[in-house]
């Protein structure tokens, strides 16, 4: 999604980068309270959240088109700094799914099955959330939902190019396929992004990184750490597939609730669109992509999984906060 952010950063990310980040500073498992943006439950859990709010205006700057300044070399050490946090955050999800890779397949075949199965057994899945929104949301509740989302979308557009890079010829050819579908086949009317950024301004809404979620932030921070970092490539890779397998519920949902509260179609297209395009993107994924990848080497299976899973554990955090949000905690 084209969301613009301000290029001034309120909150200073090079202060953060200047600062001695370790690896505590961005420690999710130590914040088991998952606090609102408007009221922090502890010390620990506004450093997490600083540290998501400074990455989040980095990857918007760094992403953006620039150009050369004569102050380029201060610029690559801040960033240098920048990326170990960003490093830091990445290595402690992939620590939190270590044990859920232990027993994956090593057969190619029952690795994608495997995958596959991760659409109803993976971290996040069923959340009652999206059964609640399709049903009884507000308009008001519905605009704050996708203003979270809006604010923590990454590209997919973007981030299926960046991992592509250098991949063999079928998986590449693949995320080409599925690189124009979002590009609308040649047709703005038909990009994805833009109508994504219709939603954001038919509705109204005003992302900002500030008033964002640290858990929304974070999950953006991931999926443009792992495509931006060239040994994170099969984690980009597996993270990405993941979505186009679990999107298609969550998406329709969606859709359910914003017909019901009588959103006109043209704003809703977007969901309604990936409700039911994703489910063959997932399919020409996981045939093109994954299976030829693991049926070649082996030895990425594990990063592939552990991709998908830090992707999904992400996922299912913001699901858990949105739902505190709503006053939904006890929903199960």
């Amino acid at each position: 999604m084209d969301v613009s952010y301000p290029t001034s950063n309120p909150i200073g990310v090079s202060r953060t980068a200047n600062s001695s980040v370790t690896d505590d500073a961005v420690d999710v498992d130590s914040n088991p309270v998952r606090a609102s943006t408007a009221d922090w439950a502890s010390a620990s859990d506004r450093r997490t959240a600083e540290v998501h709010r400074s990455l989040a205006w980095f990857n918007a700057r760094r992403l953006a088109p620039g150009q050369v300044s004569d102050s380029w070399e201060r610029e690559l050490d801040m960033e240098y700094r920048m990326r170990l946090t960003e490093g830091r955050f990445l290595e402690q999800e992939r620590r939190k799914v270590r044990l859920l890779v232990q027993d994956i397949p090593n057969d190619p075949e029952a690795f994608v099955m495997w995958f596959e199965g991760l659409k109803t057994a993976g971290p996040g899945q069923g959340d009652p959330l999206f059964t609640w929104l399709a049903d009884k949301a507000s308009m008001e509740q519905m605009r704050w939902f996708l203003t979270q989302e809006a604010a923590g979308e990454a590209g997919f557009d973007d981030l299926v190019a960046m991992a592509q890079v250098k991949l063999p010829t079928r998986p590449k050819l693949e995320m080409a396929r599925n690189y124009w579908d979002e590009m609308g086949r040649g047709h703005e009317r038909g990009m994805h992004g833009p109508m994504l950024s219709a939603v954001v301004e038919d509705l109204d809404l005003r992302p900002t990184i500030e008033n964002t979620i640290w858990q929304s932030l974070a999950l953006a921070n991931l999926m443009v750490g792992l495509a931006t970092n060239r040994r994170y490539a099969y984690h980009a890779i597996g993270a990405l597939g993941v979505i186009e397998l679990t999107a298609p519920t969550r998406v329709g949902l969606v859709n359910e609730g914003l017909k019901r509260l009588d959103i006109e179609f043209e704003t809703r297209k977007y969901f309604q669109l990936h409700a039911t395009l994703d489910i063959e993107h997932s399919k020409a994924w996981n045939e093109e992509v994954l299976y030829p990848l693991v049926k070649e080497d082996p030895s990425t299976m594990q990063p592939l999984a552990e991709g998908a899973l830090m992707r999904l554990a992400c996922g299912a955090s913001c699901f858990e906060q949105y739902r505190r949000h709503f006053g939904l905690a006890r929903l199960h």
